[in-house]
């Protein structure tokens, strides 16, 4: 049996993963260690009371609360904060450890980040949930088969209203970091290696303030078998859609994500010499946490060439992501630095 470690009680630690994990240790009792999740957060106002919860400080004294060998890390903090933290876990024993999107906020990082996981032996999952979709399974099919023919395009709109996270948290730098991860993975795996061939961001404005590069960003790729990638995401829209677009030789696919842990169903129709629509149960985030754990259970310290081939994806995101963030500074000047804090809770 496997513990559970969140490092960091901010939304994604405290609203989703900790969630998540009381899922999941629901459906597979024999792999989750019983008793209290384990999690830690410097800032007080983090380490409120937590059902089922033990709360620590620090990542030390967290480690004096489960054996690190056999405990799953929950790393939840923003990108910025990556590589210190992920030193600190190896030092302290720790091995296997699932990690927020985005991966890395710029090369350096992921360099970083990559130099810690080879040279202490690590094992990490990104949490890029949407390539554990029903949906994408589903699309990928499409692509895969060929029954619409060969695909030539695709597209992605990720939108919500987010200005109040963007207010209360400085971890993602820009547009680029917050909803274009989750896409930009599936169209790898659906399309294949690409470039980047134009990039825009812009500037987050309401009432006095302006919170650069936040506002919304853009993407297109040109893949190497000839498809092209057009992704999107406004972080300013009065309304959440998250929706993929794909075009056939001979057809058309629509299909929607969840928006929220609210409803966890997802939908897609088909537009060729056949009309299809359906309505499906898609808890991405849920089965991507028990594939991992299962994939850390089963495989323990040995070479796992599939979790290898998951994590150079998530490197080839990384990449592109900054290979946009650098087109749309050559344009514009670089992004002027938000204030920090430095706090977990991201």
């Amino acid at each position: 049996m496997l513990h559970s470690l969140v490092v960091g009680l901010g939304r994604a630690g405290a609203g989703l993963h900790l969630r998540v994990l009381a899922q999941a240790r629901e459906l597979d009792r024999d792999l989750f260690r019983p008793g209290p999740i384990i999690a830690c957060d410097p800032e007080p106002r983090a380490r409120r009371a937590l059902t089922g919860v033990t709360v620590a400080e620090s990542v030390r004294a967290a480690a004096g609360l489960v054996p690190p060998a056999r405990t799953v890390v929950h790393l939840c903090t923003p990108p910025l904060d990556r590589p210190a933290l992920l030193a600190e876990l190896a030092e302290l024993g720790f091995r296997q450890v699932i990690v927020e999107k985005p991966l890395a906020a710029d090369l350096a990082g992921l360099a970083e980040i990559n130099r810690i996981r080879t040279e202490h032996g690590m094992r990490l999952a990104v949490v890029a949930h949407w390539l554990d979709a029903e949906l994408t399974r589903r699309i990928a099919e499409l692509v895969d088969g060929r029954a619409l023919g060969e695909l030539r395009s695709l597209s992605f709109h990720q939108h919500k209203p987010r200005f109040t996270h963007s207010i209360s948290t400085q971890g993602h730098p820009t547009a680029f970091d917050v909803e274009i991860p989750h896409a930009l993975g599936v169209a790898l795996r659906l399309a294949g290696p690409a470039d980047l061939l134009d990039a825009a961001c812009t500037d987050m404005r309401f009432e006095d303030r302006v919170l650069p590069g936040m506002g919304g960003a853009r993407l297109t790729l040109d893949h190497h078998r000839g498809v092209r990638t057009d992704i999107v995401s406004d972080l300013t829209a009065p309304v959440r859609e998250r929706r993929v677009a794909l075009e056939f030789e001979r057809g058309t696919a629509i299909g929607h994500y969840p928006l929220s842990d609210q409803d966890h169903h997802a939908q897609l129709s088909v537009h060729g010499p056949d009309e299809q629509w359906s309505v499906f149960p898609d808890d991405a985030l849920t089965e991507f946490t028990l594939r991992a754990y299962r994939r850390f259970h089963s495989t323990g310290p040995v070479a796992d060439p599939a979790a290898d081939d998951r994590f150079a994806l998530q490197c080839d995101v990384i990449r592109l992501l900054w290979a946009a963030k650098q087109h749309c500074r050559n344009l514009t000047g670089p992004v002027r630095q938000r204030r920090r804090t430095p706090d977990h809770a991201g």
